[in-house]
């Protein structure tokens, strides 16, 4: 099949899967199941398992994330030469992976549960537990050896980096007609999840500004206010969690948890996630269909399913906690 009927084919068969999806409106109907059996059964066609709660929630969501990557895998195989963004896109869980079993080892550990990518790896699973030939040959081969305790931060950290400065060199290799959108959606990707990492760490660690920088991911090992992906984190590092007037013309004020006139607020670096994933997700999702039968198509797509996934993993996690109905209530009202 040439790249064009490939792309018909591939957007026609991307677009049914998303109308089956839990996704926009639907997405709160992941909330209204009342136990993991319910939320099972929706996900999923095959029999509910006779497996205590906790070990269900994780598996309803592993096999939710696997499903994704693999539905993402057929669909970008039906390509004979697929977009490098799209295969970097799925190589997030090479390097996710990789984390995985460096802490496996570390802690003397089996084999971890791993997303598995199929062809579309650059990594020799096959060679564990010898961590140097799994990497061998990859654009990770310098990760060779089990980092200690105290260098795990750094090496995740070099990971991090690593994988953002490879996914937009993966952009720039599209062509110029199908640059921009794809652009826009990893860009503001890459800056919601440096602006909830810098609020994370300054809000539950406490981190003085210089060293929330320096564990950001930006387009240089050592990136400042002047990176674009990583300068509108910057930009908050100096406002005070707990005082609204210094956020109230913040850029992205939209991503806040409420405020309400003379009570005691804080910045939630929980809801700002949430906020941001499902902004992302809806932009996406327009875009999937402004842009059809070229690169935008799966790169939102991905996107998209993405935040799926991690509503499933909040959903999942709710009904083991046993969250009340008013908070679950609070989260779906953001969508």
């Amino acid at each position: 099949m040439d790249r064009s009927g490939a792309s018909a084919f591939v957007y026609a068969k991307a677009s049914g899967m998303l109308a089956k999806s839990y996704i926009g409106k639907r997405t709160v109907k992941l909330f209204e199941a009342r136990t993991l059996a319910d939320l099972w059964t929706l996900l999923f066609e095959e029999e509910v398992p006779l497996i205590p709660e906790f070990l269900m929630a994780r598996l309803i969501e592993e096999k939710a994330e696997q499903k994704f990557v693999q539905d993402f895998s057929r669909l970008l195989s039906w390509y004979e030469k697929p977009d490098h963004v799209l295969v970097t896109l799925l190589r997030f869980y090479d390097f996710t992976n990789l984390k995985l079993l460096a802490a496996a080892l570390f802690n003397n550990r089996d084999l971890p549960r791993l997303v598995d990518i199929g062809s579309f790896s650059e990594l020799n699973y096959s060679a564990w537990p010898d961590i140097a030939q799994i990497t061998q040959n990859s654009s990770i081969s310098w990760y060779n050896d089990v980092p200690e305790i105290t260098e795990q931060k750094l090496y995740d950290h070099k990971l991090d980096g690593q994988y953002v400065r490879q996914l937009w060199a993966s952009v720039q290799k599209l062509p110029v007609s199908e640059r921009s959108p794809v652009e826009k959606l990893i860009k503001t990707d890459i800056v919601f999840q440096n602006i909830i990492w810098a609020l994370r760490l300054k809000v539950y660690y406490d981190m003085d500004t210089q060293s929330v920088i320096s564990y950001l991911a930006g387009l240089t090992d050592s990136p400042d206010a002047s990176d674009v992906l990583v300068g509108p984190a910057v930009k908050i590092l100096d406002k005070s969690i707990d005082v609204y007037d210094e956020w109230k013309d913040w850029e992205y004020r939209r991503l806040l948890n409420a405020h309400e006139p003379d009570s005691i607020w804080s910045v939630d670096p929980r809801w700002v996630q949430q906020s941001a994933n499902n902004e992302l997700a809806k932009r996406a999702l327009k875009d999937f269909h402004k842009y059809p039968f070229t690169a935008m198509v799966l790169a939102s797509w991905f996107k998209i399913k993405q935040n799926e996934v991690q509503n499933i993993r909040t959903a999942a996690e709710a009904l083991r906690l046993n969250i009340s109905e008013s908070e679950v209530k609070e989260f779906t009202a953001q969508h």
